[in-house]
């Protein structure tokens, strides 16, 4: 019954989040509209395209000559005011945001200061509405998940309710702002890791997003951002989209390189307070911009005239490698702004200029070049954000075009293997067992008392070593025996593993599942040393219980050989699961 009304009260505050997620998702899109039309419209006079399926609300009549200087100096007021307003009040709030959704799911339980929404608001609308080459994902994640956070900790829910409600507020954000509600809900579960998915998150995510979304385009409209043209499907262009998915994967090496390479090299090493770094980051914007004004902004209205085709290939071949670097200097500096539009425009020029250049090479092949342009857009994000299906989804969604699954599917994939495990958010963690948020559950599961682990049983935890609580009687294996014999000693311990020992080293594990792999008629002349595992998972017999619990859950292991902490061949005892259930119910007594 309690989980039944947990699940009820979460699909209830999901909704309400997804409603919230909706408004604070309008209010940004005003702000920056109203920001981008006044400084970069109306003083600098650059009149920026719009996306097929979006204008901007405001039109500011008045002088509109082409100042080209203004692009210089504006990006870095902008940078200025920002770095100052978050490094100020919350320093949290700097970047693209999304990593901080991220780190604070997996470090802090999803806890958001609340003042943290209201800072990325204001200076992420100032970064971007004077120039700055950032998008609308990373804020409004951030203004999402901060406003769950500040309802989970209002009504005091449990941790996991929190972590819950900030990946719906996160999703909701995006799925409302980019009109591609489906596309945020796994994009708010799969972005959290690099090979995972937060998956008890999923219906309540999906939940929150159409909420959002209806909230949004209510007020916006129901139109996709961008019109494309009509495309169908030819087999025969899968190869060339194969070639897109390298390539893209290729591109997104380099941006994740040039983007923490910049932060990391230049900007983190320079001998001045963090507030005016943005700034410094602004300038060379600017400077950029002067020669390549098409590389500020967001880049919606020139991914739409690529997929129209109206953009000429030097343009194209030159804004990826302008878009790169706008970014980082917009974005490593510490400027406040999202990474996901970057990254689509980048996408979209890489694609749209392979289009180009297959159109020529291969002209009975390739009828739409453009679309080249919407699978780069997906494939690029894929690689660089290591999220292989929401990219595909979210621009199908934003395009309203169906007809590039099957392409962006192939290309996507291919990509985001291609890319290794270069990823443009830095604190994705691998998988669940590599995320403290879900190794405190794991602790807690083999005890099968508390929820959630606190303070005093982790110390507990650390205080006891392995050597306290492991199996010192140990039954060992000859490398030279057969599998029969070590069926037979299976039966007689009621032990599924043993570390095989030659000359009183450790040289390999064997376990009942190696046992199954072979047929029963050849276990007679099989021997050990041919079915053991050679590659032994040890643990220090001087190590804390909660790091055996740790390493345990991360390899997914049922059992830790114990090693002398002097001679890491020396086996001193053996660890299992069992071991560690009894470990943590007596550190939950020495905790009371």
């Amino acid at each position: 019954m309690k989980k039944v009304l947990s699940t009820n009260k979460l699909l209830v505050l999901s909704i309400l989040t997804g409603l919230v997620s909706g408004l604070g998702a309008l209010l940004f899109f005003y702000m920056l509209h109203f920001f981008s039309s006044y400084f970069i419209g109306y003083l600098a006079g650059f009149k920026v395209p719009s996306p097929g399926g979006e204008t901007s609300p405001f039109h500011i009549n008045g002088e509109t000559t082409y100042k080209p200087w203004l692009l210089v100096i504006l990006p870095a007021i902008g940078g200025l005011l920002s770095g100052v307003i978050v490094y100020s009040f919350a320093p949290e709030a700097e970047g693209h945001g999304t990593d901080a959704v991220i780190e604070s799911f997996h470090k802090f339980s999803g806890y958001i200061r609340s003042r943290v929404p209201v800072i990325k608001l204001i200076a992420s609308a100032l970064t971007i509405g004077t120039g700055g080459s950032a998008g609308r994902e990373g804020p409004i994640a951030q203004i999402g998940a901060g406003f769950a956070s500040f309802i989970s900790n209002f009504l005091k829910l449990t941790a996991r309710e929190r972590e819950i409600l900030v990946v719906c507020g996160a999703a909701s954000g995006i799925g409302s702002i980019f009109r591609a509600p489906f596309g945020g809900s796994i994009f708010g579960i799969e972005v959290l890791y690099k090979r995972d998915y937060e998956v008890d998150a999923f219906i309540y995510s999906v939940i929150s997003c159409f909420a959002g979304y209806g909230v949004f385009a209510s007020v916006v409209g129901w139109k996709p951002i961008f019109i494309t043209p009509f495309y169908t499907f030819s087999p025969k262009e899968l190869p060339l989209f194969a070639l897109l998915g390298i390539i893209s994967g290729v591109i997104a090496i380099i941006y994740v390189s040039v983007f923490y390479g910049l932060r990391d090299k230049f900007f983190r090493k320079m001998k001045i307070p963090n507030h005016f770094k943005p700034a410094i980051g602004g300038i060379m914007l600017g400077l950029l911009g002067f020669f390549f004004p098409q590389a500020i902004g967001t880049g919606y209205g020139w991914m739409q005239l690529a997929i129209n085709g109206e953009l000429g290939l030097s343009l194209m071949l030159g804004l990826i490698f302008a878009k790169i670097f706008a970014t980082s200097f917009t974005i490593s500096s510490g400027g406040s702004g999202g990474v996901y539009a970057p990254s689509l425009t980048i996408g979209a020029m890489v694609g749209g200029s392979i289009g180009m250049l297959l159109k020529q090479a291969f002209p009975a092949i390739i009828t739409n070049p453009g679309v080249f342009t919407l699978i780069g857009m997906a494939s690029f994000f894929s690689a660089a954000a290591k999220c292989p299906i929401s990219p595909i989804i979210m621009v199908s969604e934003m395009t309203g075009d169906y007809n590039v699954l099957v392409p962006a599917i192939l290309a996507s994939t291919i990509s985001y293997f291609s890319s290794g495990e270069y990823t443009i958010y830095e604190k994705q963690v691998i998988s669940k067992t590599h995320s403290p948020a879900h190794t405190d559950r794991i602790i807690s599961e083999l005890g099968r008392r508390a929820y959630k682990v606190t303070d005093k049983i982790k110390k507990a935890l650390i205080a006891f070593k392995v050597k306290d609580v492991m199996t010192k009687k140990v039954f060992s294996v000859n490398p030279d025996s057969t599998v029969e014999e070590l069926y037979d000693l299976i039966l007689k311990t009621d032990h599924h593993g043993f570390p095989v020992i030659k000359n009183n080293k450790l040289i390999g594990l064997v376990t009942i599942h190696e046992l199954r792999s072979f047929p029963k008629e050849k276990w007679k002349e099989l021997k050990v040393e041919n079915v053991m595992v050679k590659h032994v998972k040890t643990i220090s017999a001087e190590e804390p219980i909660y790091d055996a619990i740790v390493k345990m859950a991360r390899e997914g292991v049922g059992r830790l050989i114990v090693v002398s902490k002097d001679d890491p061949k020396k086996v001193v005892g053996i660890i299992t699961k069992t071991d560690l259930m009894k470990a943590y119910n007596t550190a939950l007594l020495v905790s009371i």
